[in-house]
């Protein structure tokens, strides 16, 4: 049993209820893909106006996710000892103010003495601490307020929403960028009132019992050694591999080079994936009912596999809409069925410290993608890139085989 801040009754219903909850939770993750998806479109320009060679762009995503590779684990920990928004409010307000403040990389240059590009980074890596807690923090929160299957439901929701985020960050990050490189930055002060509502309306319950520090890190211990957490987390870095690396740093270099489109329409291209993704995920919560959760899982990895490979092949603009369409899909299955086998196993008493851990793995992901990706372009070019992101599409198969039981997500009537 729980206690609230002020009591929350969880009731099972066939949909949530929407209250300011819930819109806080969905509001978070706007946010917590804004920091990529919003400025992606603009890397091209962003090169150019700094002096940067594609290889090296990828820097701009890797000083944004590393910081939540070393500090989300520990602001997991914090969430659970002192609260959700304790963390979540000055997350957010550092999350905007830093981004804002990337829109002025080149004349904060000239005042403290660094390069335009290394000034911008350096705030990247402000914001990414402001960033570490919210891809985590969002999930924890829906797994406090909901249980069995109205929580399946909001995670497909809350997929669908970030999905739909993606979608439409591309296209105004696209459209911003026509203007000027650093005009998407701007888009980060809506973090702001988020912050500001979560601070004064978020109403999560807590554990009535606070567990000792050694008691909750042996818990935490206990849980790690579950090979379905080991699995959950291999896909989750693995899909994030995938997305930030082929998808969202490269397929703007590959449409505009291959059809001498703009960022607008790179924007766009990047954006139908998330419409995919999104309709996929929304549908999730039903699928659920009549399918296990594991085979919602393996289905997502030939969806992920097969547009990846398909996507250097695309003959017209047009057609390259299929690929990566097929592609979202794989995405919609793939994430909110995997956030929802990682609540299901975390307890109460510690469910911010394990799904940070699986944040901390999306991070690793997210920093590694762009990375992995920029070694392959400078072997194989921009094909091979889409090539070796399905063949970490396949290899999840059998991960997911030997890791996660048959009888996993199955869900039953209450």
């Amino acid at each position: 049993m729980t206690h609230a801040e002020d009591p929350v009754q969880e009731l099972e219903i066939s949909r949530p209820p929407v209250n300011a909850n819930l819109l806080i939770i969905f509001g978070t993750t706007l946010i917590a893909v804004m920091g990529v998806a919003s400025i992606t479109p603009a890397f091209p320009l962003m090169g150019l106006a700094l002096g940067v060679p594609p290889g090296m762009i990828s820097l701009v995503v890797i000083s944004f996710t590393l910081p939540g590779v070393i500090l989300t684990p520990f602001l997991g920990v914090a969430a659970d000892r002192f609260g959700r928004k304790r963390v979540l409010g000055p997350s957010l307000f550092l999350f905007g103010f830093a981004g804002f403040a990337c829109a002025f990389s080149e004349p904060l240059a000239l005042i403290f003495g660094f390069s335009p590009f290394i000034m911008l980074l350096l705030l990247r890596v402000v914001q990414g601490v402001g960033a570490a807690s919210l891809g985590s923090l969002n999930v924890t929160i829906i797994g406090d307020l909901y249980q069995r299957r109205q929580r399946t439901q909001v995670m497909g929701y809350n997929v669908s929403v970030q999905s739909t985020a993606t979608a439409i960050y591309p296209t105004l990050g696209g459209f911003l960028a026509l203007f000027a490189w650093y005009f998407p930055f701007y888009l980060s002060l809506l973090a702001i009132p988020i912050g500001l509502t979560a601070l004064f309306w978020l109403k999560v319950p807590r554990p009535e019992h606070i567990l000792t520090l050694r008691q909750y890190f042996s818990q935490i211990a206990s849980i790690l050694k579950d090979k379905q957490i080991a699995g959950l987390f291999i896909v989750s870095t693995s899909m994030f591999i995938m997305l930030y690396g082929a998808i969202i740093t490269y397929l703007p270099f590959l449409v505009i080079a291959a059809f001498s489109a703009n960022s607008f329409i790179a924007g766009l291209v990047v954006s139908f994936i998330s419409v995919t993704a999104a309709v996929t995920s929304f549908l999730v919560g039903y699928l659920v009912r009549r399918v296990r959760m594991k085979i919602i899982l393996l289905s997502a990895f030939p969806f992920v596999a097969l547009g990846l490979f398909l996507i250097p092949f695309a003959p017209a603009l047009l057609i390259i809409l299929i690929p990566v369409g097929i592609f979202g899909i794989g995405m919609g299955l793939a994430l909110p069925t995997t956030q929802n086998l990682l609540v299901n196993l975390a307890p109460i008493e510690n469910r911010a410290a394990v799904m940070s851990l699986n944040g901390l793995v999306l991070r690793l992901g997210q920093t590694l993608g762009p990375l992995v990706m920029a070694l392959v372009l400078a072997s194989w070019a921009l094909p091979g890139v889409y090539w070796v992101g399905a063949l970490i599409g396949l290899t999840l198969i059998p991960i997911v085989f030997v890791t996660i039981p048959s009888q996993a997500g199955m869900q039953k009537e209450r």
